[in-house]
């Protein structure tokens, strides 16, 4: 007698009641898998974008919503600060560096940045194709935005107001791609990068074409600098952990902006997300534990059904142990058929949660390959099968042959 084939042999028998208990734990296993990919994918997406930023200076409001508007290009920005403020902070010993941004218009939904070569430095971006930007109204498109876009090199485009898609299109100046970079898994893969000038000229309707050119010119370098300009917001690197200590202090009391600290809010909104994430992880663990029950009621059931076919079994020469592994594969199947579903489930919802993160967001959430935590799933899901199936089958060594036989 095979015992594998036997032990199919019986999960088929019980379509319905393998069905429920195989549903429940990959139902269960589906929801931590889910949760783990997620949270291994975010926190790499928000850690390795916060890199090397200790500071984001910008307009007084939310904290957490200027992280989010200035790094990861996924909010409304606070406001404008005046650039001499920004500017001012180079002066202070502390600070390594200071990289302006300037942001308000878009491209079928993609931010177009206004920022210096210290930003392209930062994530360390490569062009793929072409050249960085070099004069005002010229831009280096993020590889996302070239391959959804279909913009190419040496392409005009006209920006949109806003942030969405939907503001009001200037039509009177275009852009003009240079440039392409490489895919670098950073924010600027979501980006058209450009000149500081180039969205000043773009919204300042009142200066003559001569003299938005000069400010152009002005603004070739690294640092620009002008009076009564203003940006967005900057990102700050500090040279040692005093500047950490003092000026973010001495920027929220004697200054227009405000300092928020990517490391503390970053914190704060997982500490927050935490708490669902725990909810579900829960969730999750209550519907393994049902799925266990279920097959346990499901074999001790089957046994006490089964009475007579064991007794005739056990007269026709096999043993209890034989009998009491039969039952215990089965548990153990099912939860191998329940944890594989489980891990088809998770990826199918990862699908869809990367879909919805692409299409709001421009972030991709597609990495689908099994992670180390969920070796330790498929362990746990044996241990419930192994522990739920058991329970009942150890019912095999109290069987008395001849009264089961007797009483059918």
């Amino acid at each position: 007698m095979n015992l594998f084939k036997i032990s199919i042999a019986n999960i088929k028998e019980k379509k319905l009641n393998s069905f429920l208990s195989a549903l429940l734990l990959s139902l269960g296993i589906g929801m931590i898998s889910l949760l783990l990919l997620l949270n291994q994918q975010l926190d790499e997406q928000f850690r390795k974008n916060i890199k090397g930023i200790d500071m984001v200076v910008g307009a007084k409001g939310s904290p957490l919503q200027l992280i989010l508007s200035s790094i990861y290009q996924i909010d409304a920005p606070t406001g404008n600060v005046p650039l001499a403020e920004v500017d001012a902070l180079r002066k202070n010993p502390f600070v390594k560096t200071v990289i302006p941004l300037s942001m308000g218009d878009n491209y079928q939904g993609f931010r177009i940045l206004g920022t210096t070569p210290k930003y392209i430095e930062h994530y360390k971006v490569k062009v793929a194709e072409g050249h960085v930007y070099n004069a005002s109204m010229e831009v280096t498109l993020g590889s996302k935005v070239a391959r959804v876009s279909g913009l190419k090199i040496g392409d005009t485009f006209a920006s949109s107001h806003g942030l969405d898609g939907e503001g009001d299109v200037h039509g009177d100046r275009k852009y003009k791609v240079t440039g392409i970079f490489q895919p670098s898994g950073s924010v600027v893969d979501q980006l058209i990068l450009t000149r500081l000038s180039s969205i000043w000229d773009i919204h300042d309707h009142e200066e003559p074409a001569d003299e938005k050119h000069d400010h152009a010119e002005e603004h070739a370098s690294d640092e620009p600098d002008e009076a009564g300009r203003d940006v967005t917001s900057a990102l700050i690197q500090f040279r040692n952990p005093m500047g950490l200590m003092t000026i973010p202090r001495q920027i929220n009391q004697n200054t227009s902006m405000q300092a928020a600290l990517p490391s503390i809010e970053i914190n704060r909104l997982f500490s927050l997300l935490g708490v669902g994430i725990e909810t579900l992880r829960a969730i999750a663990i209550i519907i393994i534990t049902i799925a266990g029950i279920s097959v346990f009621v499901s074999l001790y059931n089957s046994l006490k059904e089964r009475k007579y076919e064991m007794a005739l079994m056990l007269s026709l020469g096999a043993t209890r142990t034989f009998l009491f592994l039969m039952l215990l594969i089965e548990g153990l199947f099912l939860a191998i058929i329940g944890f594989f579903a489980g891990i088809i489930l998770s990826r199918v919802g990862l699908w869809f949660f990367s879909k919805a993160a692409e299409q709001d967001f421009h972030y991709s959430v597609g990495k689908f390959a099994l992670l180390p935590e969920e070796i330790y799933l498929l362990f746990a899901a044996l241990a419930v099968g192994a522990i739920a199936a058991a329970l009942p089958s150890a019912g095999i060594y109290r069987l008395n042959i001849s009264r089961t036989l007797a009483e059918e």
